[in-house]
């Protein structure tokens, strides 16, 4: 009887010991869960990012060219899809949810989604404490008067949260090599450029540190006028403008075709004052793809595109 009952007590010892052993197993398995975070700094604050999330919202487009260059189209699960660009196009599948608009989320579907990421931009950025009592929530924004530099950091940071930092560090060094040539393209054509922005009639010029500034501050191309103000909506000009200025090279967004209006930026540009100027005369106005410029900037597609469109531009 002794000895069964010295059994008994080894037993229980035993399993005690083993139960003991897996749930400082499970509390190990959980600190090492948490460990796994990557710390964001964005234009809201810092966040500590899951590593790898399985479950994207993104209202940024940028980034979600981004992830489509990398290959991670599996981890978006909801966007706004109105004014969705058309290289963008298969987001538009049911299989991921619209989660409202880019000034009006809805709330209440992002919440049903349960992400593990939602990554915003300037658009959202009032409403950043509303999406971060979601998830973890990362604000990125382009810095204009640093864009390349700003462009960079927020694509290393994707490579960062997903692991894929090789295949970022290697697409940058492409974007980099055609930006050189670019550059170079631009100082042996010479000329002087001006970068406008059409709204149903109106017409807005932008320059330096703007938010089309890259075509002067990155790709090398001299502005025709170094005075214009560097503010979100441009600088209000008119046709007279672009004709006194007289530029040798004419980019134009057209606003209008990006929210899915009908296009009238060659109707407003095209006129017979503007016809008098270099640009025109030369055949150096250069429609740029809304979608890239006015929509999806600072993306890995969509920066890539803007160098080769301007590039383009000055051939």
């Amino acid at each position: 009887m002794k000895k069964l009952s010295l059994l008994i007590m080894a037993l229980i010892t035993v399993l005690v010991v083993a139960a003991c052993g897996n749930k400082a197993a499970d509390t190990d398995a959980k600190s090492s869960s948490k460990k796994e975070t990557v710390t964001i700094k964005h234009n809201s604050g810092t966040t500590d990012v899951p590593k790898n999330p399985k479950k994207v919202v993104v209202f940024n487009f940028g980034m979600l060219d981004t992830l489509d260059e990398l290959g991670l189209s599996d981890r978006v699960v909801g966007l706004p899809k109105q004014t969705l660009p058309s290289y963008l196009k298969k987001y538009k599948d049911s299989k991921y949810e619209s989660v409202g608009g880019l000034k009006e989320p809805d709330f209440e579907k992002i919440a049903e989604l349960d992400p593990d990421l939602i990554i915003i931009e300037g658009r959202q950025s009032e409403q950043y404490d509303e999406f971060k009592r979601i998830a973890p929530t990362i604000d990125i924004e382009l810095d204009q008067k640093n864009y390349m530099n700003s462009f960079k950091e927020n694509t290393e940071n994707i490579g960062k949260i997903f692991g894929k930092e090789d295949a970022v560090k290697e697409a940058l060094a492409k974007i980099d090599d055609k930006v050189e040539k670019a550059n170079k393209l631009a100082k042996e054509k010479g000329g002087k450029g001006l970068v406008v922005l059409t709204s149903d009639k109106q017409i807005s010029a932008y320059g330096s540190g703007s938010r089309f500034g890259l075509i002067h501050d990155v790709l090398g191309v001299e502005p025709v006028d170094k005075n214009i103000e560097a503010s979100l909506h441009g600088q209000s000009v008119s046709s007279e403008y672009i004709s006194e200025k007289n530029p040798d090279y004419l980019f134009v967004i057209d606003r209008s075709a990006a929210i899915g209006e009908k296009g009238t930026a060659k109707e407003v540009i095209e006129n017979e004052i503007v016809k008098s100027t270099k640009a025109y005369k030369k055949s150096h106005i250069t429609y740029l793809d809304p979608g890239y410029w006015y929509l999806s900037g600072g993306g890995l597609e969509s920066v890539s595109e803007m160098v080769t469109e301007v590039e383009n531009g000055l051939k």
